[in-house]
């Protein structure tokens, strides 16, 4: 089954490098995207062209796929849930989960000049970062591509409702499906909340598994597309 991976705010498709081999060994096709405005300089792109390229990516399958979504871009892969619910097979969502219709889709933190730079590693200091090095904090930060203005505060538009029965996998990295399930019965997410097909799979790590725990995460990923295939 193809995967497509859609990373979060300031990564681009170089960051599931080390998931990519895996997923393939695992007998998977997966594809990392890369999103407009993250990476290619186009402090100019939107929301909507992040959708767009994403869209275009589920239409190009041969079949239906699964889309993985990583904190952010959680939104992304509900919104193409939400578009193409008879090409998404399943949505797994990797540390975040859906925004409600006529939400903003990243606004978190400060913009300047028009775009979202990366805060620095203090704002996501405990259980997020507690399993990456200094290497690799460097590494990461000097990766990290300014958000532009029209992604961050682009505003969520879902229309069908189909989506709420749409195999949906809960990736959990710096919390618990315990945590997790908290949440939904409190009402933090009303998409979860509608939510019928939900699964959880926890892993050990901290908000960036693609890079502490690549090869656990693609055996979950892979795991999630074969239940979905068959």
């Amino acid at each position: 089954m193809d995967i497509l991976l859609i990373a979060g705010l300031w990564l681009d498709g170089s960051a599931w490098d080390e998931v990519v081999p895996e997923l393939t060994a695992l007998g998977h096709r997966p594809v990392a995207l890369d999103l407009p405005g993250q990476g290619d300089g186009d402090t100019s792109a939107t929301l909507a062209d992040q959708v767009a390229t994403v869209l275009a990516a589920v239409d190009a399958a041969p079949g239906k796929v699964l889309v993985v979504g990583h904190s952010a871009a959680s939104n992304l892969a509900w919104l193409a849930a939400d578009a193409r619910p008879e090409k998404v097979a399943k949505v797994a969502l990797v540390g975040g989960y859906p925004a409600a219709d006529g939400s903003a889709y990243a606004d978190f933190f400060a913009i300047e000049d028009g775009v979202m730079p990366f805060p620095g590693w203090a704002a996501f200091e405990g259980p997020d970062s507690a399993d990456l090095d200094q290497p690799t904090r460097d590494r990461l930060a000097a990766g990290a591509h300014p958000v532009p203005e029209g992604v961050a505060r682009g505003v969520l538009r879902l229309t069908d409702e189909r989506r709420f029965d749409m195999p949906l996998l809960l990736v959990c990295p710096e919390y618990t499906p315990a945590q997790v399930k908290e949440w939904i019965a409190q009402g933090l997410s009303p998409e979860l909340t509608q939510a019928t097909r939900i699964e959880y799979a926890d892993i050990d790590s901290g908000h960036w598994p693609m890079t502490t725990r690549p090869r656990e995460l693609a055996r979950i990923l892979a795991e999630a597309a074969d239940s979905a295939r068959s």
